[in-house]
């Protein structure tokens, strides 16, 4: 299975690239915004490094190739497949808007905002809250501290009341206790779906530590 790509842009496509790696020509599907990054990264003549979600199935013999700029994006892509109706290649079309745009929505229940995604009308969007909202808030709310991992500014992605709790506690664990960011995220998340009362950063750790005992 290929999981990760490095190389130079081939060729652009509508909905992707061909990536040169090691003299071998992969075509990959892209989402808008990494679509984008992608060729300014070429232009500035910088090596493209793309994190693949392989697919293959009975019914899609051809395997397809999807990449994504981090782990954390395709680990929101795999968890957005999981939502009733949507496969690989329709929530590769849905994602126009940055994920952590997205994982907010989820949270706040904001279906008119879902439903603004490509091919995702009414119906899809309810199925999307009801099946993932509670299980992205830290994916939200950790997300920016791979490019900040210093900030101590609340992040605006979850309810005011929750911003500077999750924040404090992931700062905490990747910081001072050496988790990775993605670890950080999962364990928040955990303790976060199993009890979505807390509302504090020692309730919270509370959460996490019995979690992983």
């Amino acid at each position: 299975m290929i999981a990760y790509l490095e190389g130079k842009i081939l060729s652009r496509q509508a909905d992707g690239i061909i990536l040169l790696a090691g003299h071998i020509g992969y075509e990959i599907l892209l989402d808008t915004i990494t679509l984008s990054l992608c060729v300014e990264k070429s232009q500035a003549n910088e090596t493209i490094a793309l994190y693949i979600y392989y697919h293959v199935t009975e019914r899609q013999p051809k395997p397809v190739l999807i990449g994504f700029l981090t782990p954390d994006d395709k680990e929101f892509f795999q968890l957005f497949i999981t939502v009733a109706a949507i496969g690989p290649m329709k929530a590769i079309k849905a994602l126009t808007k940055p994920v952590s745009q997205v994982a907010r929505a989820i949270e706040d229940r904001d279906t008119a905002f879902l439903s603004q995604l490509t091919g995702i009308g009414k119906r899809t969007a309810e199925k999307i809250v009801a099946t993932l909202n509670g299980k992205v808030l830290a994916f939200a709310a950790a997300q920016r501290l791979e490019a900040e991992p210093a900030s101590t500014e609340p992040t605006d992605f979850v309810p005011e009341e929750k911003q500077v709790m999750v924040r404090q506690v992931a700062e905490v664990l990747t910081e001072q206790l050496g988790h990775s960011v993605s670890s950080a995220r999962r364990m928040i998340n955990q303790a976060l779906e199993k009890n979505p009362g807390i509302s504090s950063p020692e309730d919270l750790f509370d959460e996490i530590f019995q979690e992983t005992r």
